[in-house]
Formats: structure tokens, C-alpha cells, sequence
């Protein structure tokens, strides 16, 4: 057929691609597998930093919440998402600083079979409204057997514009953490908070280094008379070429867990040497991190995320993963 002078090929795809990424209005992008959103990426410039939500199970169910299950002072724990409590000084962590992380623009959103990936860059802005720092974002929504996912985050951290340097300074709080949803909690329902090193709980966990660190539980899926309780968890994984790796954990029994890279040391960020930092979230189908191992060692071998202007027509930049 031919409209206008062009050729259109009636023929559909034999097969629709199974992982995307959708722009949706209110400034948020769903990713999703064979069509089921998985997460999505808040970004409403009246946050104060944007956040993903909700984190969906393998079987469905919500594996992370908004906020504290009993303390209204802790809303600023929003399921998945960046912050620091002193930048340069500044609290970016707690709500009504005066600061924000706010996103700029995007810069790609790519479709594949094998993953959906999502590009965006993040200032953080002070309280005299200067941009303390520059966030380069990747994340990618990669499908796993028996209905699992992995949520693949790689983020680079610059002094914003006009700076040459920006302190991160000495905080177990900061830069990506997690709340899970209220029957995972320890504390709140009957979930279970176990490390990489054999560690369970919050006495013996907090503080230590480890490798990866895992909170899983029950979670009530499905409506009406068909609602039930299942177990899953997430897998927060932390990357070998990250600079404080195997990182220290900010973790607590009431449902929360947090990868601190300034734990022992505050970190200068300059031009010339960015922090870039690699993580993994692991949605998984069971009461403990069975296949942790094997995703741990998947995840360190596979090749770093670059962007790059795309060669494509009508295709501004492209994400490639680095060839050796």
C-alpha cells in the first residue's frame, strides 16, 4: 500500500517485543515485560526527588511502599530511590530541606526482547536553587525465568554545572535505598532480612560489608475471594567494580535497606573522576535469595552501560553496553 509516496508493509511483527519502556502522562515511564508493568519512574518536578513505584512481584503484589508503616517523619523513604544526607553540607535526604533532585531531560528509551532500557540525567539542586550535582542515569528492566525480573541501575555522579568539585560527605545514609512493602518488614509482618554473608537481622547485619543484601516475605496478591499470600523478596546486589565494594549496609527490621558508599569516608566527586556506581535489584518468587550466587556472578561479568549519538534516523542517542 501506498500513501503519499511511501511504502507501508501491512505485515505485522510475527512476535510484539517483550520488554518496553512507556512514557506516561504525569512524568512517569512504566517498564514493562510481555506487556505488565513491572515498575515505573517517578519524576513529578513537585517531589522532592523521584523514585520508582510500585515495585511489582513475580506473582504480583507490591514488594516495596511510600513511607514508614508507623513513623509520618519518614515519608521521604519512597520505595526505590536516590539520596545522600549531606551534600556539600546539604540535606538531601529528609523532606522540606529546601534541596530537590529534580530530572532534566531524557535521553533514550529502547525496547528489546532481552531488556528495556531507560536513559535520564538528574541535578541536584541547593538550597539557593545551584546544581550541587549532575546524575547520569541507566536503568535496565531485564527479564529472568519464572516470571522474575532484575532491575539493572547504573549511575554516574558529576559536580553540576559551573563546579569543578562536590562533596559527598561521611553518612550511612545514601545514595539508593529501598523500603519494602509492610508484611516483608521484619518488624511490621514476617519478613526476613538476610546478607550475603550469612547474617540475619538487623543487629547483626548493620554496618557490615557485604556482597548483596536481601529482604523477602509474604505478599497478599490478587482481589476479592481469590486473594492470597505468597512469598517473594528483592536482592539489593552491589557491583564489584564499585568503588566501596563490598559496600556497607544501612538496613533496619522495621522494612528498610540502604547501600551506603560514604559509610567509612565522605567522597569528592570532580570532573575528572565522576563516582559510578552499579546495582541490582533482584525481584525473586521466594522466602530467601535461592539463586543469589548465580545472579551475583551474572551481574559482575556483565558489561557496563555508554551513551552514545545514535546513527539511526529519527534516534537522537543510543545505549550500547561496553565491548571488551
Amino acid at each position: 500500500m501506498s500513501v503519499s509516496g511511501q511504502t507501508c508493509n501491512a505485515e505485522p511483527p510475527e512476535m510484539p517485543v517483550r520488554c518496553e519502556v512507556v512514557p506516561l502522562p504525569g512524568q512517569r515511564v512504566s517498564l514493562r515485560i510481555d506487556g505488565v508493568e513491572k515498575t515505573c519512574w517517578n519524576f513529578d518536578d513537585g517531589s522532592p526527588r523521584p523514585f520508582f513505584y510500585p515495585v511489582r512481584g513475580p506473582q504480583g503484589g507490591d514488594l516495596t511502599r511510600i513511607g514508614h508503616p508507623g513513623a509520618p517523619n519518614h515519608d521521604h523513604h519512597r520505595s526505590i530511590w536516590f539520596a545522600h544526607h549531606k551534600v556539600d553540607g546539604q540535606d538531601f535526604w529528609a523532606d522540606d530541606r529546601g534541596t530537590q533532585i529534580r530530572q532534566k531531560r531524557w535521553i533514550a528509551y529502547q525496547d528489546g526482547d532481552e531488556e528495556a532500557v531507560m536513559a535520564s540525567q538528574c541535578g541536584w539542586y541547593g538550597i539557593e536553587g545551584d546544581e550541587l550535582i549532575e546524575q547520569e542515569l541507566i536503568v535496565a528492566l531485564l527479564p529472568l525465568p519464572k516470571e522474575e525480573y532484575a532491575l539493572e541501575i547504573q549511575t554516574t555522579f558529576r559536580p553540576g554545572q559551573g563546579r569543578q568539585q562536590t562533596q559527598l560527605d561521611k553518612t550511612n545514609f545514601g545514595m539508593l535505598a529501598v523500603r519494602v512493602a509492610k508484611s516483608i518488614s521484619a518488624h511490621f509482618g514476617q519478613g526476613r532480612l538476610t546478607s550475603s554473608e550469612g547474617l540475619q537481622g538487623e543487629k547483626a547485619v548493620f554496618g557490615q560489608p557485604a556482597r548483596w543484601m536481601d529482604y523477602s516475605g509474604p505478599v497478599a496478591i490478587g482481589q476479592g475471594e481469590s486473594r492470597q499470600m505468597v512469598t517473594a523478596g528483592l536482592t539489593f546486589f552491589d557491583h564489584p567494580d564499585n568503588p566501596c565494594h563490598p559496600t556497607h549496609w544501612h538496613v533496619r527490621d522495621d522494612g528498610w535497606m540502604g547501600a551506603a558508599c560514604c559509610f567509612e569516608a565522605e567522597y569528592r566527586l570532580s570532573q575528572e573522576q565522576p563516582l559510578v556506581l552499579r546495582y541490582l535489584i533482584h525481584a525473586h518468587a521466594s522466602d530467601e535469595p535461592h539463586d543469589a550466587t548465580e545472579v551475583f556472578n551474572a551481574f559482575s561479568h556483565r558489561q557496563p552501560f555508554k551513551i552514545q549519538p545514535s546513527e539511526e534516523p529519527h534516534v537522537q542517542f543510543q545505549v550500547r553496553r561496553v565491548i571488551e
